[in-house]
């Protein structure tokens, strides 16, 4: 029989815990002992129950995920590190490294490539799923010089909402008429990344529609 990997579940809603627990346990070898609602009880809780495994969202009350892995790392903790994240921003995906975890994982993600994630991470490796493997490659590739991250504000004078190069370009497409599917596979990230990339982009410019969208994108030269 094979070994139990015990794991600790962070995440500020309970909904999502309950779905990560039910995935998790329809595995024989997969055990969740005990879950967190931010970094600041996920830490306690490693140090109670000694897990051999944490997985933890970004986005949480009281201190996220990437300083809770952190302070985990500092610590010389032994419990493995998986951040599951809606965002596969590069910003958030080369912290996540910085601060330590064995892996980064999508929201999205199906349940075959969840469960191969944990056994990588749990043997000894790192995992990071499609999408951001090509983040991490792009980064080393142009790690000799300073480089425009993808998702940093592009510095112009017109870019008054701090968009990153990113949602510039999910602007671009969105204004070109393209749906959410048709951008996420023109720019081979999931429907729902694209999604977001779309939501922020509404909630930055404080826009409720493609017509105002369209208007203000224009009034400020960002197509």
């Amino acid at each position: 029989m094979s070994e139990i990997t015990r794991i600790v579940l962070a995440d500020d809603h309970a909904l999502v815990r309950d779905g990560i627990r039910s995935l998790l346990e329809s595995e024989s070898d997969l055990e969740v002992i005990g879950e967190a609602s931010n970094g600041k009880e996920a830490i306690e809780l490693v140090g109670k129950v000694n897990p051999d495994l944490l997985i933890i969202d970004i986005r949480m009350p009281v201190m996220n995920g990437i300083d809770a892995v952190a302070e985990l790392t500092k610590s010389k903790s032994e419990v493995k590190t998986i951040i599951l994240s809606m965002h596969d921003s590069e910003e958030y995906i080369l912290k996540s490294i910085s601060s330590g975890a064995n892996g980064y994982l999508l929201k999205d993600t199906d349940k075959s490539e969840f469960i191969k994630a944990i056994h990588t991470v749990r043997e000894g490796g790192k995992y990071f799923s499609g999408d951001i493997s090509n983040v991490l490659v792009n980064n080393l590739l142009g790690a000799k010089k300073q480089v425009v991250k993808e998702e940093e504000p592009r510095k112009s004078a017109d870019n008054v909402f701090d968009l990153t190069n990113k949602e510039l370009k999910v602007l671009e497409l969105v204004l070109s008429g393209l749906t959410n599917q048709q951008i996420s596979e023109k720019l081979q990230n999931s429907k729902r990344t694209i999604e977001t990339h779309r939501f922020n982009l509404m909630r930055k410019m404080d826009v409720k529609n493609l017509i105002d969208l369209s208007k203000k994108a224009q009034k400020h030269n960002l197509i």
